[in-house]
């Protein structure tokens, strides 16, 4: 029974097409990011490098994401997806170009890092907002969203750990080259969808009043405030852990790409377990508690990560930082898409992607300053206890932010009495 409920998007063809073309994707694509990572690390021995290649991949998201909301809401985001898809390809295949002949350098990384970002400023939303087209069963919106983060996750925790052993034995732009591929797969996908088509009214609205009407919507909502907030502030301060690990791998650990592939890979394990654990749960009853706890667990693992100094702790300690990041991560996006209505759904992911992935890069500059003025465990351990401030603050507004849901619930013809952002008494908690 929980496994057919964790597997009831697959009943969508398209949304079957798109699993399989995506979890080959990104085993390409963190393959890149661990060879781009060690790279540049290798190339200069710069935490701040590090720190400036994070920046330039995601602050193109945190800029440009909320107006290719506006335009997401316009066009046919299908075909806008395969566009994307198509650029990401071209760049993966000029840095497998840029390696293979031995001509990439720091510069090089920075410069074609802002390419992907901005193409990521699209892509990002667009996928978003294209999940409740590829599923054909409203109900199986939580269970698509869960399933994206187990393909996601599976992908982080194997990409790292084969592109660690190649860049050891083949150098980075085999793995620059696998990441262009890759992209065939999931380009086969998207072609090979059968979708509705739905007419496209020309635009009532001047693109910046639609803008701002999107913001005005996100923020006066209070449940969408809150879940924008957190995850944005968790963001900042918590995910830009993954920058710093070529500074652990090699200069704590004396390790080399191997070393940096199990570190990245261990927050893969904990994260594909969390993403496993929310396919199994039915409806979205008690996922403000599933917030708080995966928070805590984040802030814990980082914490532990940055006083550790023996690798098996520290693998553990990564698997925790993981886990509580989907958690967290998921969970919001299954509510944020939940309470959204349908007319700016593209624009409100757009936030959501601006407040989850944008944040990233100025949270990866700020940890690659602090990490060269401090050194790298100091910068992960204050992080950590800013996250856990975050989420002991979300946690005390639980209340507040269920009352405000209810309305939202019953408009949508959940049943005002759904208790989803935290369970009603005792016995809720019991029954979960």
């Amino acid at each position: 029974m929980a496994t057919h409920r964790y597997i009831s998007a697959f009943s969508s063809r398209n949304y079957r097409l798109y699993f399989g073309g995506q979890v080959i994707s990104l085993l390409g694509t963190w393959m890149t990011q661990t060879a781009s990572l060690w790279l540049v690390y290798h190339l200069s021995s710069s935490p701040f490098l590090l720190g400036l290649v994070g920046f330039a991949s995601q602050a193109p998201i945190f800029f440009l994401a909320p107006f290719a909301g506006v335009w997401i809401d316009r066009v046919n985001r299908h075909r806008l997806l395969l566009v994307t898809q198509i650029l990401s390809m071209l760049q993966s295949l000029g840095l497998a170009a840029f390696a293979l002949t031995g001509t990439i350098n720091a510069p090089i990384l920075v410069w074609m890092s802002l390419v992907q970002g901005l193409v990521n400023a699209v892509d990002l939303p667009v996928r978003q907002a294209l999940v409740v087209e590829f599923i054909e069963k409203k109900e199986h919106l939580g269970n698509a969203i869960a399933l994206n983060s187990s393909m996601f996750n599976l992908a982080r925790l194997i990409g790292p750990a084969v592109g660690g052993f190649i860049i050891a034995r083949f150098g980075a732009g085999i793995c620059y080259l696998a990441d262009g591929l890759s992209y065939l797969a999931v380009i086969a996908g998207l072609l090979a969808m059968r979708l509705h088509k739905h007419p496209h009214k020309p635009p009532a609205q001047h693109p910046l009043i639609e803008l701002r009407e999107g913001f005005r919507y996100a923020f006066s909502v209070s449940p969408i405030r809150a879940l924008i907030l957190v995850v944005g502030l968790v963001s900042f301060v918590g995910f830009s852990y993954s920058v710093l690990m070529p500074i652990f791998a090699r200069d704590v650990f004396g390790g080399d790409a191997r070393t940096l592939g199990f570190l990245m890979s261990a927050s893969g394990v904990g994260a594909l377990t969390g993403a496993l654990y929310l396919g199994t749960r039915a409806g979205i009853r008690g996922l403000g508690n599933v917030i708080a706890f995966g928070g805590t667990l984040m802030a814990g693992g980082l914490i532990g990560f940055a006083f550790s100094r023996w690798l098996p702790l520290s693998l553990g300690c990564l698997a925790l930082v993981g886990a509580g990041g989907v958690l967290l991560m998921a969970s919001s996006n299954t509510l944020v898409q939940t309470f959204v209505e349908d007319n700016k759904r593209g624009r409100v992911m757009s936030i959501f992607t601006m407040a989850f992935t944008g944040t990233m890069p100025m949270g990866n500059l700020v940890m690659g300053s602090v990490a060269s003025s401090f050194g790298a465990p100091r910068a992960l351990a204050v992080s950590g206890m800013i996250c856990g401030a975050v989420v002991f603050f979300f946690y005390l507004r639980l209340p507040q932010l269920r009352r405000a849901a209810a309305p939202l619930l019953a408009k949508l013809e959940l049943g005002p009495a759904e208790p989803v952002l935290y369970p009603v008494d005792k016995e809720d908690v019991d029954s979960e």
